[in-house]
């Protein structure tokens, strides 16, 4: 019954043998019937972002009640540190712990620190300017929201990378369709709340509202799909696939797990090297540089909020883009990763160039075509390296690759502290 991943990683490179043999089976495996394991793992994309989105879209309320504080700036580094300390440990004992539990910890952080905000600001701060033990705790807050999500992140990426393809583009669709929805959230809520102090709590709260609901939905929706029979398909494949390695090699401890892991992380360095360049390129203009230093004497405070839908837009036509045409050659989406660093000097010319392209019409394709070369190339990337390493090892390298994103997100955030735009 269960295929070989050897074959499979085989069938990825192009061995038609093995995808002769992949077809073969294909009417062994069990449908997914309505499409509802790919829509748990759409909605389990969408879910470990919005924490952190909620934070960033409350930022208008953030800088209202410290004026003076970078927000943004210091919102990603607590966030994308506390990521950095729990990744790597994760993929260091994955050997010794469960995803299932991972998941579960972080999605019980993530409504700690959802729930703790809200009381925070109704009990301590009650909308007073100033008061900075207030912005601490946030902070804190938002450094928690980064701890859990890099247990759910890795763990939710990791599980998708042991299914089809398809499984993984569907938490990047997710991902993506999570900065859809909190853009139009802060539309609305800039259209609808009066954008005084009063107005700014409102959104805010709704914000906090929206996510602590779905996160309450994944929690159940994750604890759901793995009694799908697709899902309980490939768990068997890989539980097979263990147990036979186990019988040749023994267990997975010790000096054979750092040889592993080793190999693992070997198999990944291209393609983390692509998903390093495409957040190094990304996060050195987005949201930090682009929000706050491109200006619209016509959109006026609307200007950044049409940057960021666009981006999100794009990022979310990107992402959806592999579920039609799926690059099969990871070199050159690599090469195009590295090409993106071009989008640096070009948006350098539009926010300092002539007066001709720091117009909005170019600062805005130049945005969409970020997000929609983002979205691609991650979806990619993501969806192509777990197939190159057997399939017992699919959840660690799909957890590998989410370090490199986050390396990619903590370097150009960090880059984008020094202005260089």
């Amino acid at each position: 019954m269960a295929v070989t991943i050897s074959a499979a990683a085989a069938a990825a490179d192009g061995d038609s043998e093995s995808e002769a043999l992949l077809i073969a089976e294909a009417d062994d495996i069990p449908k997914d019937s309505f499409h509802l394991a790919y829509i748990i793992y759409l909605t389990l994309g969408a879910g470990y972002l919005l924490p952190w989105n909620a934070f960033i879209l409350a930022v208008d309320y953030f800088t209202h009640l410290y004026p003076g504080v970078p927000i943004n700036r210091v919102f990603t580094v607590a966030e994308i540190l506390l990521e950095l300390v729990s990744l790597p440990s994760i993929v260091a004992f994955a050997h010794k712990s469960d995803a299932f539990v991972r998941i579960n910890v972080g999605y019980a952080l993530f409504l700690v620190a959802l729930v703790a905000m809200p009381f925070i600001d109704v009990c301590y701060v009650k909308g007073r300017v100033g008061v900075y033990g207030g912005y601490y705790a946030t902070v804190g807050l938002v450094g928690l929201t980064g701890l859990a999500n890099g247990l759910v992140q890795g763990g939710v990426v990791g599980n998708a990378g042991e299914l089809p393809g398809r499984y993984t583009q569907a938490v990047y669709v997710g991902t993506a369709a999570s900065g859809v929805l909190v853009s139009t959230l802060r539309i609305l809520t800039k259209a609808l709340y009066a954008q005084d102090a009063n107005g700014l709590r409102q959104g805010a709260n709704l914000y906090f509202i929206v996510t602590i609901t779905v996160m309450l939905l994944n929690i159940i929706f994750y604890n759901v799909v793995h009694r799908l029979p697709v899902i309980k398909y490939y768990y068997n494949l890989k539980k097979s696939a263990k147990n036979e390695e186990k019988e040749h090699k023994g267990d997975l401890t010790g000096k054979l797990w750092r040889s592993t892991l080793w190999d693992i992380v070997g198999a990944m360095k291209w393609y983390g090297s692509g998903m390093v360049m495409i957040y190094l390129t990304t996060l050195s203009i987005f949201p930090g540089p682009l929000t706050e230093d491109v200006h619209s004497g016509t959109l006026k405070d609307w200007y950044p909020v049409i940057l960021i839908m666009g981006f999100n837009i794009f990022d979310l036509l990107g992402k959806s883009l592999t579920s039609l045409y799926l690059m099969k050659s990871a070199r050159i989406a690599i090469i195009a990763s590295f090409v993106r660093l071009l989008f640096l000097p070009l948006y350098y010319g539009c926010l300092h160039g002539p007066e001709l392209i720091r117009t909005e019409i170019p600062v805005t394709i130049l945005t969409c075509l970020l997000g929609l070369t983002n979205g691609y190339l991650t979806s990619v990337l993501m969806i192509l390296a777990p197939k190159t390493v057997q399939i017992q090892y699919a959840e660690i390298a799909g957890t590998v690759l989410v370090l490199y994103l986050v390396i990619g997100l903590a370097i150009g955030s960090g880059v984008s502290w020094l202005w260089i735009l």
